[in-house]
């Protein structure tokens, strides 16, 4: 006896009887460490607070904790991320703390130009 003849639909493979195997969740993300985080809020705060003069607090704060959270991001083993978040932090905390110093140099040869100008000579 000859065996049946193909199926007429091209081939077609119906599934397993159990249906399909479910997708696995793969690998979720890394967390972002927050001391990078921190450090990116301080160094925008920085910039903002320059004209106030608070950049010189806030610079080095933000720089500080950029530098730390890029060690532990390195010595995490991938498990950490956050490591752009923390280098741009850690920039704009110096360029924070530089503006500020510049600013407030600014104010202070102002404030004696301006008095030395003012008084009246004899």
């Amino acid at each position: 006896m000859p065996p049946p003849p193909p199926p007429m639909g091209g081939g077609f493979v119906p599934p397993p009887p159990g249906g399909y195997a479910p997708m696995s969740a793969g690998y979720a993300a890394p967390r972002s460490d927050g001391l990078a985080i921190a450090s990116l809020i301080f160094g925008i705060l920085s910039i903002v607070c320059t004209v106030g003069c608070l950049g010189i607090v806030l610079g080095p704060i933000a720089a500080i904790m950029g530098f730390i959270s890029r060690q532990r991001i390195a010595t995490s083993g991938g498990a950490l991320g956050g490591g752009t978040q923390a280098v741009i932090g850690l920039v704009l905390g110096i360029v924070g703390f530089v503006a500020s110093v510049g600013w407030f140099f600014l104010l202070i040869t102002g404030v004696i130009t301006s008095q030395t100008q003012s008084t009246p000579s004899p």
